[in-house]
């Protein structure tokens, strides 16, 4: 009598077809988590204090009001960065759900400070966020004995509760004392990394575009400069394919109203479509799941100067310029954009 084994391959298919479905139930999860961190909690912030007013737990908000008034200037002095948020799982799941990673082309010296200039804005800088502020990418066994920051606007540190979330991650201001603070210490491996092109950069945040909004904008080449930091170009592939934006060419009323929003406030409202909860082609503000490559470039060194010269900053840029848009060239086969596109400044 000959006796057979049965084949285990629809079990192990269909279990692999219930986890690859709960996988993804967890990215869906972690993305809608950073949607309700850095969209919905800021909005929560302005009311929820005035309805605490009125409740049994009005003391939180005065109690609260002076923890921010004596913790006001920690955004600008480092932050306090907590290891086991950065490293917590659900990044993990947030970077798979494009899937995003992060490309190495040089070796970065823990002996040397950087300002890292991260490429495209998007519509949420998921790529210069991700690997920065998160250790989901591998930036810290790509690069041992680096510390990074994400720099941010300021006024993203007068949200209450928020502000709290954002330092936790490493998150600083973007500002002067703030760079001096990082980059004028003892230890060195301080890696701070801007998106250069701002909120600007987000009004051209579109699909199969490679806009670069940095011909004026040369004060982090100053700072490089001033603190003998060396500059490094990164690519984000990918980040303006996450959303589309409704009409707003310039010359459009759209175009217009944003503008002027962005002079007052630093930053604007973008008329973005993304995907929903349920559905990828429903309108939400969900991302869509579109692969991200972000690509740290090679180090151009720096000389150290307290008082840079014009034309110092004009050649540091002009080199920085240069590095990016190579960098851009070299690696663009990784999202098949063709040949004959290339990186555009403005």
């Amino acid at each position: 009598m000959k006796f057979r084994l049965k084949s285990r391959k629809p079990i192990e298919t269909k279990w692999l077809a219930k986890n690859s479905r709960f996988k993804s139930y967890l990215e869906v999860l972690s993305v809608m988590f950073f949607i309700f961190i850095w969209v919905v909690l800021p909005i929560m912030c302005l009311w929820v204090p005035f309805y605490l007013l009125k409740t049994k737990w009005w003391f939180l908000v005065p109690s609260y009001a002076v923890w921010f008034i004596y913790d006001l200037r920690t955004p600008r002095r480092g932050s306090r960065p907590w290891k086991w948020l950065r490293e917590h799982q659900l990044w993990r799941h947030f970077a798979d759900y494009f899937p995003l990673k992060l490309i190495k082309t040089a070796e970065l010296s823990p002996e040397r400070n950087y300002i890292i200039g991260s490429h495209p804005h998007g519509m949420f800088s998921i790529g210069g966020f991700t690997s920065m502020a998160t250790t989901a990418t591998g930036f810290h066994k790509k690069y041992p004995g680096m510390t990074p920051h994400i720099m941010t606007l300021n006024g993203q540190f007068y949200f209450p509760l928020r502000r709290e979330f954002g330092m936790l991650l490493g998150g600083v201001e973007v500002s002067k004392e703030s760079l001096e603070y990082l980059l004028t210490r003892k230890e060195k491996g301080k890696v701070c990394t801007i998106v250069v092109g701002g909120a600007m950069e987000a009004l051209e945040a579109k699909p199969d575009t490679y806009i670069c909004v940095l011909k004026n904008r040369k004060g982090f080449c100053k700072y490089a400069i001033m603190y003998g930091a060396d500059l490094v170009p990164m690519y984000n592939f990918g980040e303006n394919d996450l959303y589309e934006q409704y009409d707003n060419r310039k010359g459009t009323v759209i175009r217009e109203v944003q503008e002027k929003i962005c002079k007052v406030w630093g930053l604007c409202p973008p008329f973005l479509r993304g995907r929903s909860i349920l559905n990828q082609y429903m309108i939400g503000l969900l991302p869509f799941r579109k692969p991200i490559t972000s690509v740290i470039g090679k180090p151009i060194r720096v000389t150290q100067c307290d008082s840079p010269t014009q034309e110092q900053i004009d050649e540091l840029h002009a080199k920085y310029c240069e590095s990016l848009y190579k960098l851009f060239e070299d690696h663009k086969h990784r999202h098949n954009i063709a040949s004959d596109v290339h990186l555009e400044f403005q």
